[in-house]
């Protein structure tokens, strides 16, 4: 069996910093938890970022299925993500405040391989005149995606429902 040398290993390792040091450099870091929109806007820079972890943290009480290493490892081949949002539906009840959020994805993989994905985000924030410390700003509380065919602005929904 062969085994990598030192030097290809420390190779690949840098190389793979060096991608997410472009990234990031590339991309204006956003993170506005204003709003469902602004907060669905964030997740997908975290994404454009290789920021995983603070993408998984938008995330409320119901987090992606399979936990954080397997959301991680769906953005594996992820070069770059697009978003297209459509009309916010806000809606308060019982001490909450939902927003349903239209969205379209149009995701570049590796080997230019081009996806799009369309369905809806479900945005939560407690009222804030009820909160005690800690605050706690607008999270996700459900996404339902699909992959759909393009363009980005055929396969965003025209609405979605709040609970």
């Amino acid at each position: 069996m062969k085994f990598p040398s030192a030097a290809a290993l420390a190779f690949s390792t840098l190389a793979a910093v060096n991608s997410e040091a472009l990234a990031q450099d590339s991309v204006a870091y956003v993170d506005d938890r204003s709003d469902g929109a602004a907060v669905v806007r964030s997740l997908y820079n975290a994404i454009n970022r290789k920021e995983y972890a603070r993408a998984f943290g938008y995330f409320g009480e119901t987090k992606p299925a399979g936990g954080y290493k397997a959301f991680m490892r769906g953005y594996e081949r992820t070069v770059s993500v697009e978003v297209k949002l459509g009309k916010v539906k806000t809606e308060a009840g019982a001490g909450s405040i939902y927003s349903a959020v239209p969205v379209a994805v149009k995701s570049i993989e590796k080997r230019a391989r081009v996806r799009f994905f369309a369905g809806c985000y479900v945005t939560r924030i407690i009222n804030p005149s009820l909160q005690v410390p800690p605050f706690t700003p607008y999270q996700i509380e459900a996404a339902r995606l699909k992959e759909v065919k393009g363009p980005l602005e055929a396969a965003l929904p025209s609405v979605c429902n709040a609970p």
